[in-house]
This record gives structure tokens, C-alpha cells and sequence, in this order.
């Protein structure tokens, strides 16, 4: 007889304001044991040195990551101007100064080269692969690497303030797979002064706020009672970028077996990745296709 899952089968997403000094993946394990949940994933990994949102997904929510990892992202940081790290920010050994430092209007000037699609080198601490070996245990290693560009929408950069010569205080505004980390290396050195961040803090992430979060000791406070299911989200903010189409009857019950069920469509074309609804609540997501959802992803919701 094959086992049954371990936990509650709760379904939605928790707001997370993470602190620095902790892991993404122990934020996720935290409100895991909280909710006493079945499974649990998170949308776009914070450094640990990081603080600001990180949206928790539980049961059928972690179907919809990936939606939300696609989505814009906000970050402020602060950069320090004048030397370089080995990691980028404050937690590396500084490798070289600089005593030179921008004008403000450098700065201004230098951000118009940051904005729309741009190339941007991983840090060499980062989490992608090499060979198949994650990048920062390399770098830990010692070893220096050849990194590839990887393309980035950068839809805002603007400077907050300047709280003095060294430091500069700026918000960005990108989509999935930025590192700020890499933002605060690269205009350093085209200021040619250096740079790394300071702090990191970010802002919001697709439909979820850090304002809205809680943080891990009101986590902990209100762990495996009712009052912390009352901050649980729908699941369906996971899916706010896609268009939703209201399924029929028929259409509803085809979909939750997997197969291609009729939706009421408005505002799509065919090939666009949309979602079924049923009385508000998700089915699944898939492709329009002629009147139909076909999908690839099914919700099991009670």
C-alpha cells in the first residue's frame, strides 16, 4: 500500500519579510513546519545577507513558481563606491580600492547604460552551474571563472539619494534572473571608482509586498494556529500576470482529469498561456487553443 503525504494539504501563499543572516531555503523549511504543510517551495532565492520579500508557496501553489518568478521585480540597495569584493557586497574581502568618487551627475548619466535589455555577468558567488557544480562552490574553492552574460530586462534604475561620497542609494525595478550584486560590480567600474552593495532589500515581487509580510517571529508566534492560515493568499495570485478564462461545467470537469476542456475566452490569442477558472477558483494553466484550454499544469483545490 503506497504511503500517504506527511502533513496538511494546504494550498496558497505565505508573505515572507525575510531578515538578513538567514537563508531562502530556511525561510521555506520555517513556514513548512508552521502551517504543518505538505510541501512548500519559494518564487526567486534572496541572498542570505538579503532582506524583503520572499513569497512562500504551499501545496498546489508551488505549481505556480514559475509565473511568479517571471514577474518584475523591485529591489533597493545601497552600493558602496570605492572598492570591489569578492563576492560583490559587504560579506567579501575587499580585493581593490579606489580613491576616486563619481559626481552625482556621473552616476545619473552612467544608470542610462543599466536600463532595457541589458547583458549582465553572474557574481562569481552565485547559484548557477558550471559544469555542473554550483558557481559559489567553486569560488569558494578559489577558483575564478569565465562566467557567461545572461540577457536582463532592467524596466527601472534610479538613484534615491546620495547619503554621502561613498555611498549611493538606488531602486531597480527588473525581471527574472537579475543579480543587483552584478548591477553594483558593473557601475562601479564604469564609473571607475569600484563598487559593491551594502545592503539589499527588495521591494516587491510580482503581486506580493514586503509590507504585507510577516516576519519570522510572528511566524514562529502564531505557528499551527487558525490565526496564521488567515495570512494565507490564494493561490490564484500566483497566476495574476496570465489572463483568466472561465471554464464551463463540462470544460471544469475535462480539465481536473487533464485533458483539453472549453473555456470562455476574451483578450486571447491562440498559443497564449492562460488559466481556468471555476467559480473564481484555478483548474489549471495551459495554452489557448480554439476555444479550449490544453493544460499543463492541474490543480487538485477541495
Amino acid at each position: 500500500m503506497a504511503r500517504g503525504k506527511k502533513g496538511r494539504p494546504v494550498s496558497g501563499w505565505l508573505v515572507v519579510d525575510k531578515p538578513a543572516g538567514i537563508g531562502s531555503t530556511t525561510v521555506v523549511n520555517k513556514v513548512k513546519w508552521a502551517f504543518g504543510a505538505q510541501k512548500a517551495g519559494h518564487a526567486g532565492t534572496l541572498d542570505p545577507a538579503a532582506t524583503g520579500v520572499l513569497a512562500v508557496a504551499l501545496g498546489e501553489a508551488t505549481k505556480t513558481v514559475p509565473y511568479v518568478t517571471d514577474a518584475l521585480k523591485c529591489y533597493r540597495f545601497r552600493v558602496t563606491l570605492g572598492a570591489a569584493t569578492t563576492t560583490d557586497d559587504a560579506e567579501g574581502e575587499v580585493t581593490e580600492t579606489c580613491a576616486q568618487r563619481p559626481s552625482d551627475a556621473a552616476i545619473v548619466a552612467a544608470l542610462a547604460g543599466f536600463r532595457g535589455d541589458i547583458l549582465q555577468v553572474p557574481p562569481q558567488f552565485s547559484a548557477v552551474k558550471v559544469e555542473g557544480e554550483r558557481a559559489y562552490d567553486l569560488a569558494r574553492e578559489g577558483e575564478v571563472m569565465d562566467l557567461a552574460a545572461r540577457p536582463l530586462w532592467v524596466e527601472r534604475l534610479e538613484v534615491l539619494g546620495r547619503p554621502d561620497a561613498d555611498h549611493v542609494d538606488l531602486e531597480m525595478v527588473c525581471g527574472k534572473g537579475g543579480y543587483v550584486r552584478s548591477i553594483a560590480r558593473d557601475l562601479g567600474q564604469v564609473l571607475g571608482c569600484l563598487g559593491h552593495v551594502q545592503w539589499l532589500r527588495r521591494e516587491w515581487s510580482g503581486p506580493f509586498h514586503a509590507s504585507e509580510g510577516l516576519t519570522l517571529d510572528e511566524i514562529d508566534r502564531i505557528a499551527k494556529t487558525e490565526e496564521l492560515d488567515q495570512h494565507l493568499k490564494p493561490l490564484e495570485l500566483g497566476l495574476a500576470d496570465l489572463p483568466e478564462l472561465p471554464a464551463t461545467p463540462e470544460g471544469a470537469a475535462r480539465l481536473r482529469n487533464g485533458n483539453p476542456g472549453m473555456v470562455l475566452a476574451s483578450g486571447v490569442e491562440w498559443g497564449d498561456t492562460a488559466w481556468a477558472s471555476d467559480q473564481g477558483r484555478a483548474v489549471a494553466v495551459g495554452v489557448y487553443r480554439s476555444g479550449e484550454l490544453h493544460p499543463s499544469r492541474v490543480f487538485n483545490l477541495p
